[in-house]
């Protein structure tokens, strides 16, 4: 792991800032998504990106019956 040298404050609602720099280098635009987990004494962030719940790939994915499911296992499930 790699430290930045970036600290930040948590204000009173629990919130930090992500500096620019980090933003741009995972590619991080308003409104995305963060996944957030623990590991011993670490808080790590992960962009989210949804994966088809069969194969596991992450492109082109559609939601179908509020599942994410890729376009080529979705063609599987309904035959077309």
């Amino acid at each position: 792991m790699k430290s930045t040298g970036i600290i930040r404050n948590v204000d009173d609602l629990g919130r930090i800032v992500l500096p620019i720099e980090i933003r741009r280098t995972f590619d991080l635009d308003t409104k995305d998504q963060v996944e957030i987990y623990t590991d011993n004494d670490m808080i790590i962030l992960k962009k989210f990106q949804r994966s088809c719940i069969f194969c596991k790939s992450s492109e082109d994915i559609k939601i179908y019956k509020d599942k994410a499911v890729c376009a080529k296992c979705l063609e599987e499930l309904t035959g077309k």
